[in-house]
């Protein structure tokens, strides 16, 4: 089994920046990868990247970072926008199964 805790959402305005962390408990050895998602309200639940390839909307402003020691992967997210509004999930795989956090709000708005 693994769990993952995100936390770093909020409310930003256009053109901010947010930090958002996932840290993984369990059976951490066993994941093969680590990626983010996200969920706008009405929307399906589309990937937003991992360590290897990220969506068209956020190449050049958000960027993936781990760090292997915390057991924690980030997603640093430049020059947001309205649409970029939505629960941002943390995913992780292995051979057993797939597995997601609880979810973090993240709200553009002036």
């Amino acid at each position: 089994q693994v769990q993952l805790v995100e936390s770093g959402g909020g409310l930003v305005q256009p053109g901010g920046f947010l930090r958002l962390s996932c840290v993984a408990f369990g059976d951490i050895f066993s994941i093969y990868i680590m990626a983010w998602y996200r969920q706008a309200p009405g929307q399906q639940r589309e990937l937003v990247g991992s360590a290897r390839n990220y969506a068209e909307a956020v190449k050049g402003r958000f960027t993936y970072s781990r760090d292997n020691a915390k057991n924690a992967v980030y997603r640093q997210m430049n020059s947001l926008k309205p649409e970029d509004t939505a629960v941002y999930y943390c995913n992780a795989a292995n051979a057993k199964g797939s597995y997601w956090g609880q979810g973090t709000q993240v709200t553009v708005s002036s």
